[in-house]
């Protein structure tokens, strides 16, 4: 579970640098960039959702499996 911590807070992490640095070299307009900023933060925050959805499934699925172990 600490590691999966640990990579989800590095992808936050890295979001939120690549969107620091985007800021500070982009040549698009203010409107523009926030839009694409907006995006990627979206994009970045539901592919974290999705995998933290598959994680759970697996932990669930092995909890069961464990369980059915333990009473048999």
């Amino acid at each position: 579970m600490r590691k999966m911590l640990d990579f989800l807070g590095g992808i936050v992490l890295g979001a939120a640098v690549g969107a620091a640095v985007g800021l500070l070299l982009t040549p698009q307009s203010g409107e523009d960039l926030k839009r694409q900023v907006r995006e990627r933060v979206n994009l970045v925050l539901e592919e974290g959702r999705r995998a933290a959805a598959e994680r759970r499934a697996e932990l669930e699925a092995q909890f069961a499996q464990a369980k059915q172990v333990t009473r048999t």
